[in-house]
């Protein structure tokens, strides 16, 4: 196993030069003891600019304010920052990094790694603060998990394996999740979980495609009261447009591969999300729902942190 840490001074000014751009942009600012192996063996202080969740952003204060009550050596405070950017297992690289630059950590795609190799990692996260997801996982691969994770959960219809640590909220709006059909809610319900686990209100709206569309009209004031949503369908792939034709918040469009022939496996509705006439509508990849509840969580975080209200929102009936 090898320890990866480059934030000696020669190795962070470097990486400074080359995210120059980045670090100006992020908006919160943490501090780093980093030991100095070329100034004295002393401790350096460095004020870093990097967007960070607010459990990592916590916690690596407080192992700051140790150190600085002398309830910690500085040697204890670097062997806990010493796997940043990432612990290199041979078979993995764990980005234990990925929480500071993009606010929530690595998550792990199951098909390919073998059920030793998932633990593995589990194993190197659950060091750090924050939630587990692991995603395409079979329920004999959870149940191999469980054995070294007993508090880890698992959903049928998604295929996640969570370990949940953190319950806040990190933004005030909702994430409504909409299926075309029941076909479509496993690939829904990885949205929803993705969602829900990176700090997000999530709602779920099932099986209000266009075959009858009346249902989806019943449930319009969840479409108008959702800051984003997330809208999954296969077949033709109509929906997003629809909804996207309703409401003024943005939209991820998920297509899935439930169709008949014609559908090629989620291509038909994949080229008609990315040719729809509703303004607003972006598209993820065919039966990703891991990506399509990420992206509306981002959406969220932005959109909750600007502090405005949305049109979408304004739009609801006064009278309820």
């Amino acid at each position: 196993m090898k320890w990866v840490f480059p934030l000696s001074t020669p190795h962070f000014n470097t990486y400074a030069a080359e995210n120059k751009e980045n670090l100006r942009k992020n908006s919160f600012t943490t501090h780093f003891f980093c030991y100095n192996k070329c100034a004295s063996a002393n401790l350096i202080l460095i004020q870093l600019k990097v967007r960070l969740s607010k459990l990592h952003q916590h916690y690596l204060k407080q192992l700051l304010e140790d150190v600085q009550q002398g309830q910690k050596s500085p040697q204890e405070a670097l062997e806990r920052l010493r796997s940043l950017p990432y612990e290199d297992l041979d078979f993995a690289k764990v980005d234990h990094h990925r929480p500071l630059r993009q606010g929530f950590p690595e998550v792990i795609y199951c098909p390919g790694k073998t059920a030793e190799q998932i633990i593995a990692i589990m194993e190197r996260l659950q060091e750090w603060p924050g939630n587990i997801l692991a995603t395409r996982a079979s329920r004999e691969t959870f149940q191999q998990v469980q054995q070294h994770f007993p508090q880890a959960a698992f959903n049928e219809l998604s295929r996640t394996i969570v370990v949940q640590r953190d319950n806040n909220l990190y933004a005030p709006g909702t994430i409504l999740v909409v299926s075309a059909g029941t076909a479509d809610i496993p690939v829904a319900e990885e949205a929803a979980v993705t969602a829900e686990l990176m700090g997000n209100r999530v709602e779920t709206l099932y099986d209000v495609g266009v075959a009858g569309i009346h249902r989806l009209l019943d449930n319009s004031k969840k479409l108008y009261q959702a800051s984003v949503i997330t809208v999954v369908a296969g077949m033709e792939g109509a929906l997003p447009s629809v909804v996207g034709g309703l409401v003024s918040c943005p939209i991820v469009a998920v297509p899935t591969s439930a169709g008949y022939g014609a559908s090629f496996s989620g291509l038909a509705p994949l080229l008609a999300m990315l040719n729809s006439c509703a303004a607003g509508v972006s598209v993820v990849n065919i039966d990703n729902g891991f990506g399509g509840g990420y992206s509306a969580s981002l959406i969220n975080r932005v959109h909750s942190s600007s502090g405005e209200e949305s049109m979408n929102s304004r739009e609801v009936n006064p009278k309820g």
